[in-house]
């Protein structure tokens, strides 16, 4: 079981990723524009597909929502007891936080999803839903927390960039036409489905290209517990919020690999945009998603006994 995960699901996506850093360190790809079309191009559509598409019920529904909140404050908690044991200033707790609680759940998470589950509809609609949660608390929580730790940010700036960004317009959209069971014209139909059928390769070849501007260092202590609380307590938490919800089979299982995605690139964004601990926030970013690798493939192989 593991060789056939490694072989079908985690080697593809990691060549994926090598393309992108090759095809970066050849060509020093255009990182904003490849960011922009992952975001406002391709994103959105899946999202809207998912949804769409998706079987999942109002009570599922409602138990993935419960389970994400539960599992972001928890994973806050574990952060603040690890900050204030390690005595963090402002500044390196707001990064260490972000380390932890802003995942890859986007240009990494979904073509696990995809793979992993081949396609199934309501998986991919479950991460979806994770991956719009995750950019609610990063353009909440994370841009607050920066902002505070560096000046004085404002809960209405950080909003402000929310309402920017497509994917709960398309998230939202996406659950009215399923509601609704309004059809799809053809003319709509067939542009979204070719934009998300590119969404696997392009969106890790921008996470390839994103990574390989980050020099590998080893020295880091800080690092380490990051990637630690990141890859194996993170997801111990998911499964036993799974086992607490009482959920069973594919949402249970794309919920447990769900909650062992790596440090997401939007947390190096936020601490390079306000220059906040960036060589710390690069580094978790790099090593979860190469000790990914090991992790996700046994998160995989356990979801298979899920529920």
């Amino acid at each position: 079981m593991i060789i056939e995960i490694i072989m079908d699901v985690v080697l593809p996506i990691f060549v994926l990723i090598g393309l992108g850093a090759l095809m970066h360190r050849a060509f020093q790809l255009n990182l904003y524009t490849l960011a922009k079309i992952n975001f406002y191009y391709i994103t959105p559509a899946v999202v809207f597909l998912s949804m769409y598409e998706s079987s999942m019920s109002p009570a599922l529904l409602g138990s993935v929502t419960l389970f994400y909140v539960l599992y972001v404050v928890l994973l806050y908690g574990v952060s603040s007891i690890v900050s204030w044991k390690r005595k963090f200033k402002p500044g390196m707790k707001a990064a260490f936080t972000n380390s932890l609680i802003l995942d890859n759940s986007g240009n990494y998470g979904l073509p696990i999803n995809q793979l992993a589950f081949k396609g199934d509809p309501l998986a991919t609609s479950i991460q979806a839903l994770v991956m719009t949660f995750q950019s609610l608390v990063t353009f909440t929580y994370g841009v607050i927390s920066v902002q505070r730790a560096k000046s004085d940010g404002t809960l209405k700036a950080a909003l402000i960039g929310f309402l920017k960004m497509p994917v709960p317009y398309a998230l939202v959209l996406g659950l009215i036409f399923h509601v609704f069971r309004w059809p799809l014209p053809e003319f709509a139909a067939k542009p979204l489905g070719y934009i998300a059928d590119s969404m696997v390769s392009i969106a890790l070849l921008t996470l390839g290209a994103q990574i390989i501007q980050y020099l590998l260092r080893l020295d880091r202590l800080d690092v380490y517990i990051s990637v630690f609380l990141r890859l194996l307590i993170g997801p111990a938490i998911g499964f036993l919020l799974i086992y607490a919800l009482g959920l069973k089979g594919i949402p249970a299982q794309a919920l447990l690999i769900a909650s062992g995605m790596p440090t997401g690139v939007n947390s190096t964004i936020l601490a390079e945009e306000y220059d906040n601990e960036p060589d710390f926030a690069s580094q978790t970013v790099l090593i979860s998603t190469v000790l990914n690798i090991i992790t996700i493939t046994a998160l995989i192989s356990l979801s298979k006994f899920v529920g």
